[in-house]
């Protein structure tokens, strides 16, 4: 099942860039929600192939998530796998410069289901498409929002 949002910013592409490659941000922002993150190096530098143990609550059980960036192309492009026993997600967010002010920030997401609880859980998902699509752009454009916050206080 494929999830697509497109959202204008008011900020560069480069400060937009660096806002979603700010993974320090991104370790404690999940960890506010209560999951538990666990980088697998400690460098403080980002680089292709780093991944990341995400554990969490979800519909009452336990889930372990491993991620790994699988792409950063600096200002344009992140693309990230997340796997877990379930499902395999492939995310893709894409950075285009419109003006010298203003970007534009297109975030994919495509779930795989792997076990027949994620099959089911998908089509749930799919039964309730406009819902799920709704949710997903509204969250993309919180994302937005803020990133456009951050630039004007800066």
């Amino acid at each position: 099942m494929k999830f697509s949002a497109r959202q204008d910013i008011d900020a560069p592409a480069a400060f937009v860039f660096d806002a979603f490659a700010d993974f320090n941000a991104w370790e404690r922002a999940g960890l506010r929600r209560g999951a538990e993150v666990l980088r697998s190096d400690d460098t403080s530098t980002a680089y292709v192939g780093m991944t990341w143990q995400v554990k969490f609550q979800f519909r009452g059980k336990k889930r372990v998530v491993d991620i790994q960036l699988q792409d950063m192309t600096s200002p344009h492009r992140l693309e990230f796998l997340a796997h877990s026993p379930a499902m395999e997600t492939h995310i893709v967010v894409e950075i285009v410069e419109m003006s010298a002010l203003r970007s534009r920030v297109h975030v994919m997401c495509n779930v795989q289901p792997r076990t027949l609880t994620a099959r089911l859980f998908i089509q749930s998902l799919r039964l309730a498409r406009a819902k799920a699509d709704r949710k997903y752009a509204l969250r993309i454009g919180e994302i937005a929002a803020d990133i456009t916050a951050r630039y004007k206080a800066a």
